[in-house]
Order: C-alpha cells, then sequence, then structure tokens
C-alpha cells in the first residue's frame, strides 16, 4: 500500500521583482515546497487573510507598503502571527537589519539570494516554528489551565490562572495546599480511570481536575475546568445553531488558530475545516474568519 503524501510547505514569496519571483518559485518547488507569490505588501495581506503560509519570505524594498510595514501588518494578525518571516534585500545597513527585526522578521538575507543557504534557513525556521506551535497547542488545548503536581499532591508549578480557579474553589489563598491530600489519594488510586477529581465547596461541586499525563518520574501534569461551566464549543454550539465539529472550528477560531493548526487539533484535513468554515460564515451572517472570531469571542466573554 502506498503511504500518502507528505503535505508540502506552504512558502509565501513577497517581491516586486518578477525575476526574482521566478527564480526563487522554481528553486524552492524543486526543493519540494509549495510556492505562493505577491507583488505588493497588499496582496501579501490579501493572500494571508485566506491561506496561512508556513513561512514568508519578504522583499524589504517594495513600491507603496514596505517589506517592513507589511510584515508589521502580517504580525497583527492572529492566524499568521507565529509564521516565521525571512527578509531578502539589497540593504545591509544594520539599521534596516534592526528595522527587520523589530517589525517581525526572524532572519535576513542580503541580495543576491544564495539558495543552498535560503534552503537551509528555511528548514531551521519551519522547525523552531514547528516546536513553538506544539508548545501553544499543548497550552490552549489544556485551556491554560494547568497544574504539575507530586506524588504526594504537592503542586511543582501551576499556571496563573490554575491557581485562581483552585482558590476560588476552596475559598483560600493556599487552595492548592488544601486539596494536595485529595490529589495524592486521587493519583494513587485512579488506576488509568478517566474520571476526573472534583472538588465541591458549599457542598457542591466547584472544579473538576483532569488527569493529562506523567512528565516526569514524579510529576503528574493537571487540567482544571469549573464544574459549572460549559465547554467554549458547546456554548458556541447552542448559541449560534452549529453542528458539534462547526462549534469546535469556531472555538479555535476565537483562539487565534490558523486552519492548519485546527485540523492538526481536531483530526481534520484543510479542505474539510474550509467546509465547516463555510457554513460557520453562514450561520453567523458574517463574511470572513476575523468577524467570525469577534462574533465568537464576544459570546465567550458573555458566558
Amino acid at each position: 500500500m502506498t503511504a500518502p503524501a507528505k503535505p508540502r510547505d506552504i512558502v509565501l514569496i513577497v517581491d516586486d521583482s518578477p525575476e526574482a519571483l521566478g527564480f526563487l518559485t522554481d528553486a524552492l518547488e524543486q526543493s519540494g515546497f509549495s510556492v505562493l507569490i505577491a507583488t505588493s505588501g497588499q496582496a501579501a495581506l490579501n493572500i494571508a487573510e485566506r491561506i496561512t503560509p508556513d513561512i514568508i519570505l519578504m522583499d524589504a524594498v517594495m513600491p507603496g507598503m514596505d517589506g517592513f510595514e507589511t510584515c508589521t501588518r502580517l504580525k497583527a494578525n492572529a492566524a499568521v502571527s507565529p509564521v516565521p518571516v525571512i527578509f531578502m534585500t539589497g540593504l545591509s545597513e544594520t539599521e534596516h537589519i534592526v528595522h527587520a527585526l523589530e517589525s517581525g522578521g526572524v532572519d535576513y538575507l542580503t541580495k543576491p539570494i544564495n539558495i543552498d543557504e535560503l534552503r537551509a534557513r528555511i528548514r531551521v525556521h519551519l522547525t523552531n516554528a514547528r516546536s513553538a506551535q506544539n508548545a501553544r497547542v499543548a497550552l490552549d488545548a489544556a485551556g491554560r489551565h494547568l497544574l504539575a503536581v507530586s506524588a504526594d499532591g504537592h503542586a511543582q508549578w501551576s499556571t496563573p490562572q490554575a491557581t485562581q480557579l483552585v482558590n476560588a474553589a476552596t475559598g483560600s489563598d493556599d487552595g492548592l495546599n488544601r486539596i494536595a491530600r485529595d490529589i495524592a489519594q486521587w493519583i494513587a488510586n485512579r488506576h488509568g480511570s478517566t474520571e476526573p477529581l472534583t472538588v465541591a465547596a458549599g457542598g457542591k461541586a466547584a472544579l473538576h481536575l483532569n488527569y493529562l499525563s506523567a512528565i516526569g518520574q514524579d510529576e503528574f501534569l493537571l487540567r482544571l475546568t469549573p464544574a459549572n461551566k460549559a465547554p467554549d464549543d458547546e456554548i458556541l454550539r447552542q448559541h449560534f445553531a452549529l453542528t458539534a465539529r462547526e462549534s469546535e472550528v469556531l472555538a479555535w477560531i476565537a483562539k487565534g488558530k490558523s486552519n492548519r493548526d485546527i485540523g492538526e487539533i481536531l483530526g481534520l484535513s484543510a479542505r474539510t475545516v474550509n467546509k465547516h468554515l463555510e457554513q460557520i460564515y453562514v450561520k453567523l451572517g458574517v463574511e470572513n474568519r476575523a468577524s467570525a472570531a469577534v462574533k465568537a469571542a464576544s459570546v465567550l466573554h458573555e458566558g
């Protein structure tokens, strides 16, 4: 059985020179990349609104909106913000290099471009971006309410949001220590069970602690969720009359995730994510992901 083809990394080249675009496109396509081209800063912004590239090659000097301003505006888009931008230009003065980095670039190549060096730098920055993305996805998937404990139930570390939840549920400024013994007993007796530990307040369930994984010989990662709060996707499903999958996609859109990220999180193809987005736009009465994100975030904030 033939293995499915590995998706090609998408490179967006932004340059007003037809010669440079032709040279780079040919070289990168031969290296196995899918290439998108934009001949102006505005064209780059338009493309990025529809498709999130894996990496961007940016000419610094262009008529109208230059590469520095284009990069700054691209980075203002939550879906594009994590995408590495490599500047390309004949300018090599320190002030231009600093300007490139300050506007959001991660690297700088002077023209004429050495294609072998460019390939090497692209690989490095793609690897770095994926490592950072994996960490972001892990935190986002857990809702940022993370707590790591030892086998005796005491906190090794916790996010500020997790500490606030525990303190609110226990009515104490030292909530983590108050429930340490309960956590220790739960970890010792769970034996692979997926049932959460419930922390009660005033006789009612106030907080759920869910086991995620062991992250060391004596360190366990937990996710915390308020017992009385419906999941974000359920809130959106009920408010906008979405399907279960549409509501999951919209919840991640509200968190600024790109289509590629959402596909990886939910195990969907990019085409399937786009199909869900089309239906979401219709049901929300909007025309693009930015408007959908704003509507969704507003509903979740109210909730």
